[in-house]
């Protein structure tokens, strides 16, 4: 007589759901430890945040029966990094941050030095072409404020 022990996967006794937790308990092990957690973990940080901190602002435009008010927040930037450029019917908004690290041993020999540069910018599309003489932009508290009136053009009148 043989002594052979039928597998679980064959025992008609037991259910398949408990087959299918031991599968699921077996994934979650798998995925839940290192190296596969740390890797799952850092494309999700990736996708959570795809540009690095500051590479991008937010700007509203308000359109009022006068003017244009277009605000961009820009906390922590300072005036002189701030650029405005108008090209026909586009104003472009640009940061720019420079900033050089050097580090230096005990001896005040330079032994690493740093350059960083960020640059991020918005353009906004406007209907008509804009008057840069008219434009007005006011910074303060981390608020960046731009006035663009709105330009009417002349009405022709149609003889008979």
């Amino acid at each position: 007589m043989s002594s052979k022990v039928p597998s679980d996967k064959n025992d008609p006794k037991k259910p398949k759901s408990e087959t299918f937790g031991e599968l699921m308990k077996t994934m979650n092990v798998f995925f839940n430890e290192k190296p596969i957690k740390g890797f799952l973990q850092s494309i999700d940080d990736f996708f959570k945040s795809p540009f690095p901190p500051g590479a991008s602002f937010h700007v509203d435009t308000i359109e009022t029966g006068d003017e244009y008010i277009i605000s961009a927040e820009l906390p922590g930037v300072k005036r002189e990094q701030i650029h405005l450029n108008i090209s026909g019917n586009y104003l472009t908004i640009s940061v720019e941050n420079r900033e050089l690290e050097t580090a230096e041993d005990e001896n005040n020999q330079i032994y690493r030095r740093k350059y960083l540069q960020q640059k991020s910018s918005r353009t906004i599309s406007l209907p008509h072409t804009i008057n840069e003489k008219n434009v007005r932009a006011s910074y303060r508290d981390g608020l960046l404020k731009i006035r663009i009136p709105q330009e009417h053009g002349k009405i022709i009148e149609i003889d008979d």
